[in-house]
């Protein structure tokens, strides 16, 4: 078996209550292992810790106790840079707010991240990258004139310019009509395989169920995995 992309042992997270009282427990020990070329799905009540779970797992937020493997590398020994530098290099994000920049069209925002990092990327990369979404013929619009799945279809191009190793989901169709939905689920199930892996965090039991494998989340704690489940399953285990 191949050593997973990301590798969770006994992950807990608090936040501080309101206060000052005792801290709030959201994660209370995740062990969660994801192998190259996995569509992860993760779902679970509202407040069961499923962004939570998404942001340390992705290094946004550092955990309170246990580890949190990337590539190998454990990210609570990462200093804050080499932490920013392992997300640029092998990790891309996909949000429902898309986070594109205005004043930019569909071409810059994809190019943008590459450019902030100082690095290199070819036109032909990006132009490929937009059309293998569906909007080659957009590429000169800016984020006002496209709709809400178009745009979430740059953040996706954006997404296969970097070929990162693996891409985050919160909520990716979260905003979206259900056409628009499955398309952008259709091209998250293309970004996973090759040795790459996609975790996406959704409420849509139906999104989850086109996932390889599910995680149900209850009360901080992962109480059930399905393989390749359909939504009637993953709704009895979320409930």
């Amino acid at each position: 078996m191949p050593d997973p992309l990301i590798d969770v042992a006994g992950l807990t997270k608090c936040f501080p209550a309101a206060g000052g009282g005792d801290p709030v427990p959201v994660l209370r020990g995740i062990d969660l292992a994801v192998p190259p070329g996995e569509f992860l799905a993760v779902v679970g009540p509202s407040g069961s810790g499923k962004s939570t779970l998404l942001y340390c797992m992705s290094g946004l937020e550092p955990a309170t106790t246990g580890t949190v493997r990337v590539l190998g590398r454990s990210l609570g020994e990462l200093s804050r840079g080499a932490l920013a530098t392992l997300r640029r290099d092998h990790v891309g994000f996909v949000f429902q707010s898309y986070n594109l920049i205005p004043a930019l069209t569909a071409r810059e925002n994809v190019a943008l991240p590459a450019r902030l990092a100082r690095r290199g990327i070819d036109a032909s990369r990006v132009d490929h990258a937009l059309a293998e979404v569906g909007l080659r013929e957009r590429a000169g619009f800016r984020p006002a004139a496209l709709s809400g799945g178009q745009q979430q279809r740059v953040a996706i191009a954006r997404v296969l310019a970097l070929q990162p190793d693996v891409v985050f989901a919160d909520e990716p169709t979260g905003a979206l009509d259900t056409g628009a939905g499955s398309q952008v689920l259709d091209l998250l199930t293309g970004v996973a395989g090759a040795g790459r892996s996609v975790i996406m965090v959704t409420h849509d039991l139906r999104a989850a169920a086109r996932a390889d494998r599910v995680v149900v989340l209850r009360d901080g704690l992962v109480h059930r995995e399905l393989v390749r489940p359909r939504a009637e399953e993953i709704a009895e285990a979320v409930e």
